[in-house]
């Protein structure tokens, strides 16, 4: 019997999109975000600074998974990047990366965040992404009609499941 080689997330990128700065709760959910995403053979994609992006990080690299850093600046210094990328991109796009991390990937996790967030949640809507939103923004169509690419979820676990969900890949057990 041949052994499949491919990741049982189905090889699939997941951006997680949070601000630089957080404190302990969105930490701690940014953290199990990650490491949900890397058990599952997921790649994760970050805009591999702080906050929530490095909580995701760890997470992601503790439990052995692959971690992509989509950066602003063009080194680590004007970066800052954070010490958990296993593939650090440096853009030097400065705020424009944001669209290439979105597009990058076939879903997206905002958890909390700011304006940057928001950004990101609007352009991966823009481009077809689905996005999966944790303690986020929950943005509003100004014609009252539901964006079907939206998803809130309450917890880590099912952030995770929904972003597998949405990118066309299974679920973790």
């Amino acid at each position: 019997m041949e052994r499949s080689t491919e990741p049982r997330g189905g090889g699939l990128t997941i951006a997680v999109c949070g601000a630089a700065q957080c404190g302990p709760v969105l930490e701690t959910l940014a953290e199990s975000v990650g490491r949900g995403l890397a058990e599952s053979g997921a790649v994760l994609l970050t805009g591999g600074r702080g906050g929530v992006m490095a909580a995701a990080s760890r997470g992601a690299r503790l439990a052995g998974g692959q971690v992509v850093g989509i950066l602003p600046g063009s080194d680590d210094e004007s970066s800052g990047a954070n010490a958990h990328l296993s593939i650090p991109i440096h853009t030097g796009l400065g705020q424009g990366r944001n669209l290439v991390l979105v597009l990058s990937a076939q879903a997206v996790i905002a958890i909390g965040g700011g304006w940057g967030t928001l950004s990101e949640i609007a352009m991966a809507l823009k481009h077809g992404r689905p996005v999966v939103c944790l303690e986020s923004w929950r943005p509003e169509r100004p014609d009252g009609q539901c964006e079907s690419l939206l998803l809130t979820v309450k917890d880590a676990a099912g952030a995770v499941a929904e972003a597998l969900r949405a990118a066309g890949g299974a679920a973790p057990r």
